[in-house]
């Protein structure tokens, strides 16, 4: 087997690592660790367990589940066996788990928690699937004969013959084999299969190490789904680094444990650092006037020093002076939040906006923006060390070719680009240029130092009805870094004029209404309240100054509830669904445009 095969890379750590933990997870209010060894007796178990329960080569094997270090285990061991293994989101939706299933011909799926078991005993009985392993022992297996949990089919494979079997597989292991389908949640249509294989994975660590330092010192956070191809493939990454890998089942809890875990990195979306950056300044505008004085002279020193590497220049003595005083005071305390040890901290998935960027990395967070597809392994740029220009995301990876193409395409040609999607080969076609590049559907720029800029997914343009052009994400990044606003769906498509619903931060909404001494009976009653609403006009009005004109909103509606992946208005990677939410709020909308 190749010495870069992602399989032979874990071994090799296994072997070198021994009893250092690879993996941890809280038990109990305690981090329980998983040593090196221990991950691989997991992993080369459940490879021999799968082969003595009938898996072939190349056959596909789901994993139906929220973070767990067994999430990994079942996923190496698939691939150990030769197979290819196939994430499901674990807030999916039982007609798309179906069609996962059937698309890929999955016999044996892996499951997390009792909802995902109990959706899979179902689908064992309709005849969909033929076997069912619970990652976590707490499930309860309901006396299924067919199912069982993953320690118990870990030790079904101490088993010689299988053992045999698998290293027959590793001999004949190839660098162009499968090792996975991703099926994109996308915004609309069905979803589609992604195919990557482990010259896929290869490329895209070479190309890492090119650009960031990773090793058996770091610890990452692993906070975001491994369903998604930015988590998964990271993890991948931390531990052919022989890196530590916390596991979180909700991103929501990160906050909770972070300052306890102390990663060095962590991979986020920018919502994170949104909803920190708005929590930051809610409570330094509570302050006594001089900490917010003081928090304001610390946030200028910090972004002045950013100011000046970026333009290449060393800060001066007085300028370094103030930074060393600032962050003792002021960014050392709040980096402690973040466990005090951060070192890299990258970002991608939507538009994180300027103005919390810049915040971040003034207060000593070295936020790395990047932007990359499930179709092309993740990455395909992100800031340089210490070198960023604000606006980008970055520049392209050494062995990736980017060039913008017709509507301002973002195109990418690379070893990391996708094999095509599984049993689509016009929807592959489709998506590949005649010269070999794939089409994005992403809207962006490249400027002359080769800084890519991302501008917005092609087919969410927003065409007015006097024939201008909105990019929605635009004005809800704007929007959404208000501390009282939590969620932002804008409307503009064939309208005269931009119009926004909106999900309030009912927290800081329900306080601002107690400090004014407002009665309400309920939410809804809350958000109709004259104050309240002449409170939005007057915040919104403010957040949008940078907007243009025809980029504005003119009016919005107050939602009691937030989109959610479960009414179909988000996708599994909290992406809008705007067709759904439009039509679920119609009359609302239709309401907004009837007067105007």
């Amino acid at each position: 087997m190749p010495q870069s095969h992602l399989v032979r890379q874990i071994r090799e750590r296994v072997v070198a690592l021994g009893d250092r933990a690879a993996q941890r997870v809280q038990q109990d209010g305690q981090w329980r660790a998983v040593s090196w060894r221990a991950l691989g007796e997991a992993v080369e178990g459940c490879a021999r367990a799968l082969i003595r329960a009938g898996h072939q080569p190349a056959e596909m094997v789901g994993i139906h589940a929220r973070n767990m270090p067994e999430w990994t285990q079942a996923d190496l061991g698939i691939l150990a066996a030769r197979g290819v293994s196939v994430p499901i989101y674990p807030t999916s939706a039982p007609d798309q788990v179906r069609y996962i299933l059937r698309d890929a011909n999955i016999r044996l799926l892996f499951v997390g928690e009792q909802p995902q078991f109990d959706l899979a005993l179902e689908l064992l009985a309709s005849g969909e699937i033929s076997r069912i392993v619970a990652l976590d022992d707490g499930v309860d297996l309901r006396g299924c004969a067919q199912a069982c949990h993953f320690g118990d089919f870990v030790r079904q494979g101490d088993h010689p013959p299988s053992e045999q079997e698998r290293r027959t597989r590793d001999a004949q292991s190839r660098m162009d084999d499968l090792l996975t389908l991703i099926y994109t949640s996308g915004t609309t249509g069905e979803p589609k299969g992604v195919m990557l294989d482990f010259a896929n994975i290869a490329a895209c660590f070479e190309m890492h190490d090119r650009r960031i330092d990773l090793d058996e010192r770091d610890v990452s956070l692993c906070m975001l789904p491994l369903s998604h191809v930015f988590e998964r493939i990271w993890t991948f990454y931390v531990l052919a680094r022989g890196a530590e890998n916390f596991y979180i089942r909700d991103p929501q809890q990160v906050m909770d444990v972070i300052a306890d875990v102390r990663p060095t990195v962590m991979c986020a979306v920018p919502r994170l650092y949104e909803k920190a950056y708005a929590t930051i300044q809610g409570r330094v505008a509570k302050a006594s006037p001089l900490r917010r004085a003081l928090f304001a002279w610390a946030t200028r020193v910090g972004t002045d020093v950013v100011t000046s590497r970026q333009a290449g220049a060393s800060p001066s003595l007085l300028l370094a002076g103030q930074r060393w005083l600032a962050d003792r005071l002021v960014c050392r305390p709040l980096r402690a939040r973040f466990g005090g040890r951060i070192r890299l901290l990258p970002v991608a998935g939507a538009r994180l906006a300027d103005e919390v960027n810049l915040f971040f990395q003034a207060m000593g967070f070295s936020i790395t923006v990047g932007y990359g597809l499930t179709e092309t392994t993740a990455t395909v740029c992100c800031y340089e060390d210490g070198r960023f220009r604000l606006g980008s995301v970055g520049t392209a990876l050494d062995g990736i070719e980017v060039k913008i193409g017709e509507q301002n395409e973002i195109l990418v040609r690379a070893a990391t680009v996708m094999r095509g999607y599984y049993n689509k080969p016009e929807a592959t076609r489709a998506v590949m240029t005649e010269d070999g590049f794939l089409r994005t559907g992403d809207a962006g720029g490249l400027d002359a130092e080769g800084h890519i800029y991302f501008h917005e997914r092609i087919k969410e343009l927003m065409k007015t009805s006097y024939g201008q052009y909105v990019a929605p994400q635009v004005v809800e990044v704007a929007l959404g870094k208000d501390p009282f606003i939590e969620q932002v769906a804008v409307v503009a498509d064939a309208r005269h004029f931009v119009s926004a619903l909106i999900v309030p931060s009912f927290e800081s909404l329900e306080e601002y209404a107690r400090s004014i001494n407002l009665q309400y009976q309920c939410k809804a009653d809350l958000l109709r309240h004259s104050a309240v609403v002449a409170f939005f006009e007057a915040r919104i009005e403010a957040m949008q100054q940078e907007l243009a004109r025809f980029q504005q909103v003119k009016k919005f509606t107050l939602l009691p509830r937030a989109f959610s992946v479960e009414t179909g208005e988000l996708t599994p990677t909290l992406k809008l669904r705007r067709r759904t939410i439009e039509a679920h709020y119609r009359d609302e909308i239709e309401g907004m445009y009837a007067a105007g």
